[in-house]
């Protein structure tokens, strides 16, 4: 019965994956790193995503900071912003997550053009993205935790000592 369960698990993992790939939310960075993950290293996409989702926090809170604070002829405060849109841009393209990486680049535009309204904009587009996919993501890695679960009781660790 627990290999049915782990079965069932890989399916639900499989499903999810192949959405988030059709919807256009991760692209194949999102495998690379995957691969990346071996016995070693079980947790390593786990690791390198909560890494990204608290750099992004940060990204986000002060993007929204400098956006409150810009009006339309600071050409610093836009500036500021992108360059955190550039961190945000390398951070998310390397974790495959293509759709925030390409609302970063519009919101990056509107910068260039200090279009405060069109930055309004892309910043409630790029955090509703981004709670999509942390959610989905998370989601994700709690399907993968039970799957490793039912494999752990299927195949339990065998103690030398005794």
């Amino acid at each position: 019965m627990l290999g049915l369960g782990s079965d069932l698990l890989w399916a639900d993992m499989n499903r999810l994956l192949r959405l988030l790939f059709h919807e256009g939310v991760l692209d194949e960075q999102f495998l690379q790193l995957q691969q990346l993950q071996d016995e070693t290293s079980p947790n390593f996409v786990s690791q390198v995503i909560n890494m990204y989702f608290h750099e992004s926090e940060k990204l986000l809170n002060n993007l929204r900071s400098l956006l409150i604070q810009a009006h339309d002829d600071d050409f610093a405060d836009y500036n500021k912003m992108a360059i955190h849109l550039n961190q945000f841009i390398g951070s998310s393209s390397s974790i495959g997550a293509k759709r925030l990486t390409s609302l970063c680049l519009a919101f990056r535009a509107a910068t260039h053009h200090t279009n405060r309204p069109g930055c309004l904009r892309a910043l409630e587009m790029l955090e509703h993205e981004y709670c999509y996919l942390k959610n989905k993501l998370h989601e994700l890695f709690h399907i993968e935790q039970q799957r490793a679960l039912v494999a752990a009781a299927r195949y339990p660790l065998h103690d030398n000592n005794q």
